[in-house]
């Protein structure tokens, strides 16, 4: 998720970049909020985003994949770097709105190259405002490319009936959790060869951020899975559920399966006594977003999602896979 990142264009600004530290993360988040409320026209940025929190919760995640733009030794801007296995991406970059323009974006872009090169991912997206050619033009130079557009969605918490077969990761005995995390990965790995969201599944349950929704399958097979975060200081904010990722099983049986992990998303929103469910949905996956506005999912906030190389990844139409890579 990407917000004024900024080229450079005149009156270049020293730059330095580091890692984001502890003792930084209070600033870092400041400012995050100020940058996109700016750019949205928020009446009060600092307050936007609300309880939801990007900055420290994935700073927990990897802080060694977290860094800082600084001015004179100020903190002026942030990026993060995620770690999907075969996929990369990054995001909150995140600058100083007095400082848009000056070239800081383009030096926290750097350190998450960097990254990827060292991870040796061969899929890496971004997610942007699909209306702002400044975004667009700063990450084309690195060698992303436009493709459909994403819709981060919302429906009220209908409640449902209990869903066959759920199980939760942060549930299962310690000594079970490896082998779930595996199956996790065989599932993932069949919809895009070496995707793995092993990280975020450890990380959520970890910093105690919500849980990872496991639909048990024929045999030993899983399903389906759905990383939710859960209510104020996660990712998902006050009253809300949010599905960070979710992925079924590719296959003949596939559209059943979405349908059934969606069931077991509400389930568990309305466990949590949560009013809102979120999840985010690239609209190359066609069936998957037609069946979430049947079931009354609507788009409050729409970017589009860059990739390097121009390829659709796992945003194809066979695909049902939830996320959105802000």
């Amino acid at each position: 998720m990407t917000p004024p990142a900024g080229e450079h264009r005149s009156g270049a600004t020293p730059v330095s970049v580091r890692p984001l530290g502890e003792a930084d993360l209070d600033r870092a988040d400041e400012i995050f909020r100020v940058a996109f409320g700016t750019f949205l026209g928020a009446p009060e940025p600092k307050t936007f985003f609300g309880t939801a929190d990007y900055v420290r919760t994935r700073w927990a995640a990897d802080p060694q994949a977290a860094f800082a733009a600084t001015v004179e030794g100020e903190v002026v801007g942030s990026n993060f770097a995620a770690n999907w296995g075969s996929v990369g991406y990054f995001g909150p970059l995140t600058v100083r709105p007095d400082l848009w323009d000056r070239g800081v974006g383009r030096r926290l872009m750097e350190p998450v190259m960097d990254c990827f090169d060292t991870w040796e991912n061969r899929h890496l997206g971004l997610f942007t405002f699909a209306h702002s050619p400044k975004h667009l033009e700063l990450y084309r130079r690195y060698g992303f490319w436009p493709r459909f557009l994403t819709a981060i969605m919302k429906k009220q918490v209908a409640g449902s009936a209990e869903v066959p077969g759920r199980a939760l990761y942060g549930q299962l005995p310690a000594a079970e959790q490896p082998d779930a995390l595996s199956l996790c990965r065989a599932l993932t790995g069949a919809v895009y060869e070496g995707l793995s969201v092993e990280r975020d599944i450890v990380a959520t349950h970890a910093q105690g951020l919500g849980d990872t929704i496991l639909l048990q399958g024929a045999g030993s097979e899983l399903d389906g899975l759905a990383v939710c975060h859960c209510g104020a200081g996660s990712e998902a904010g006050e009253d809300v559920c949010f599905v960070k990722f979710g992925a079924v099983r590719p296959g003949p049986e596939a559209t059943n399966r979405f349908e059934r992990l969606l069931d077991a998303c509400e389930q568990l929103a309305a466990e949590r006594g949560l009013g809102q469910l979120d999840a985010g949905m690239n609209l190359g996956r066609q069936d998957a977003y037609r069946r979430m506005i049947d079931r009354g999912f609507r788009t409050w906030l729409q970017g589009v999602t860059m990739h390097r190389p121009n390829e659709p990844g796992y945003s194809h139409p066979d695909a049902y896979v939830i996320d959105d890579w802000r």
